[in-house]
């Protein structure tokens, strides 16, 4: 019986085709990436790449097998995924990512209530805007303000994140078009709330950047400029005001994601239950 982990191995060169690609995939050196599939040829008594000096092109039969198999790395995610949701139970641990605002302002406040309740059952708050790829395992669940186009994931809409203008109360009496601004970089610019600040500014000036919210938030309050930011921070921020504008901001959905076989986890049903009560929970976050 040859050795499942050199057929995946045989898989991945196959679909990378070169032993580099392959063992930079693998994290492997490159000649563990040649030996394992030495050692599948062996097992199975059949010539499957054919080893000219600078490629390994495969063989009639290699193609044949490869096709065979190129769902084996769809399979092995499934099954680490399906392990991943067995293993979690009520007294272990559950990985939640989110943006920053949500996590700091609306779940955070809450989680000594939720220890109340369940004190074998831990969250981990993964805050980033990074969206974390749960197909990998980097968390079970997710809180996205873009819609999840993966359609293995279950999605589920539980709210909506609106975005104000804000500054200091001494900027908002300047004259407005004195006003400077505050933004992120210009590799941002897709975001909504980033368009809707250039359309607010117009020609004005943007006084500062940076690549997180927070550093935004407390620049706005040193009197650098004014900001966008979500009115669930805005609005709580004694510093700052909101200021007046011609048009409303931006409304972007939450989207509550998780893969099917996740969700069967008692656990995980239970954190998705405590995150969607926080959202509902707080005004500024009602759909």
């Amino acid at each position: 019986m040859f050795d499942w982990q050199d057929l995946y191995f045989f898989t991945v060169l196959a679909r990378t085709q070169s032993l580099s690609a392959a063992a930079r995939e693998l994290q492997v050196e490159h000649a563990t990436v040649g030996r394992r599939v030495d050692a599948l040829e062996k097992a199975l008594g059949v010539k499957l790449v054919d080893r000219l000096p600078r490629s390994r092109p495969l063989t009639e039969e290699g193609l044949a097998l490869a096709k065979m198999a190129a769902g084996m790395g769809e399979m092995a995610t499934e099954v680490m995924r399906l392990s991943r949701a067995a293993s979690i139970e009520v007294a272990g641990t559950v990985r939640v990512s989110c943006p920053p605002s949500i996590a700091i302002h609306c779940i955070a406040p809450h989680v000594a209530r939720f220890r109340t309740q369940y004190p074998k059952l831990n969250i981990v708050l993964m805050s980033s805007t990074t969206l974390a790829a749960l197909d990998k395992g980097e968390a079970d669940i997710a809180l996205r303000t873009v819609r999840p186009d993966e359609e293995a994931l279950v999605r589920r809409k539980v709210g909506a994140v609106r975005f104000g203008l804000y500054a200091t109360p001494e900027l908002k009496q300047l004259p407005a078009e004195q006003w400077a601004f505050i933004a992120y970089d210009a590799t941002r610019d897709h975001l909504p709330q980033q368009a809707w600040m250039h359309q607010v500014r117009g020609n004005r000036t943007i006084a500062f950047a940076a690549s997180d919210l927070i550093t935004q938030q407390m620049a706005a309050r040193a009197q650098v400029g004014a900001v966008v930011l979500p009115t669930l921070v805005g609005d709580h921020d004694g510093a700052l005001v909101r200021l007046a504008t011609n048009t409303e901001g931006p409304v972007r959905d939450i989207w509550l994601t998780v893969y099917p076989d996740m969700r069967r986890s008692p656990s995980v049903k239970v954190v998705m239950e405590f995150l969607v009560s926080c959202i509902e929970g707080e005004p500024q976050l009602r759909r």
